[in-house]
Formats: C-alpha cells, structure tokens, sequence
C-alpha cells in the first residue's frame, strides 16, 4: 500500500494540499456560485408560490362572501315570493269563500221559498183531504152526509185555533 510508505508521505501531503487548494478555488468561483443561484432561484419561486396562494386565498375568500351574500339575497327573494303567493291564495281563498257563502244563501233562500211554498200547499191540499175525510166519517157514524162548506167551516175553526 502506497499510503503506508512513510517516506513518500510528505509529498503526497503536499500533493493533496495543491489539489485540495485548486479543487477548493474552482468550487469557490464556479461551482459554489451554481448552487447558490439554484438555491436563490428555488427560493424565489418558493415564495412567488407563496404569493400567488395567499392571494387565491384572498380571491377564495371573496367568492365565498359574494356566493354568500347572493345566497342570502336569493333566500329573502324566495321568503317574499312565498310570502306573496300566501297573500294571493288567501286573498283569493276569501274572496271565492265569500262568493260561495253568498250563491248558497241565496240558494238556501231559494229552497226555503219552495219549503214554505210547498207547505202552503200542503196545508191547502190537507184541509181539501182532510175535509173529504172528516166527511167521509161523518158519513159513517151518523149515517148522513155533510155538506162541504160546513166541513171547510169545521176545519177553518181547527186551523185556527192550532195556530
């Protein structure tokens, strides 16, 4: 082994101190100066990308507020539609209820004209049937006929008095 020759030692002391110094020299002036603008030049875009997030951050963050308040905005737009399509059913609600209320008065007056006219009738068309009863009756019990206007008399007097 070479290294181990003591008496060749001093030379190659020598020998690497004059390469370490030339190696030493081109690292200083062009290797060193390299890495350095590698470096300089990874840092910058580092902190351009930095940069460039923190104000999509920013430009995030305005969107979201906007995205927001348009929300916002649409939900009481939507609120006073609802509110006013309410209004507009009530509205309209009332005013048919209040239609109808009326045509089935006087639907309800009409049929209690007709009651009454058909219980005029009735009672009129009773006291014909009832006189030809009451005749008929007396006919039976006692054996004779009565004559229609002592029956229509009979059944004027009845009338009367259950009124």
């Amino acid at each position: 082994m070479p290294q181990l020759v003591f008496p060749d030692f001093p030379p190659q002391v020598i020998w690497l101190t004059i390469t370490f110094a030339i190696l030493y020299l081109i690292m200083w002036k062009a290797g060193l100066p390299a890495i350095a603008g590698v470096v300089e030049a990874r840092r910058a875009r580092i902190a351009a990308d930095l940069d460039k997030a923190a104000a999509l951050k920013e430009e995030a963050a305005g969107a979201l507020a906007q995205y927001e308040k348009a929300m916002t905005e649409a939900r009481e737009r939507a609120r006073d539609e609802v509110q006013k399509a309410v209004h507009e059913i009530t509205t309209t609600s009332a005013t048919r209820h209040a239609e109808l209320g009326a045509k089935l008065a006087e639907e309800i007056k009409a049929a209690e004209r007709r009651i009454a006219a058909a219980k005029d009738q009735a009672l009129a068309n009773l006291g014909s049937a009832a006189g030809e009863a009451a005749a008929a009756a007396a006919e039976r019990l006692i054996g004779k006929r009565i004559g229609a206007h002592e029956v229509e008399a009979a059944i004027a007097a009845a009338m009367r008095e259950r009124a």
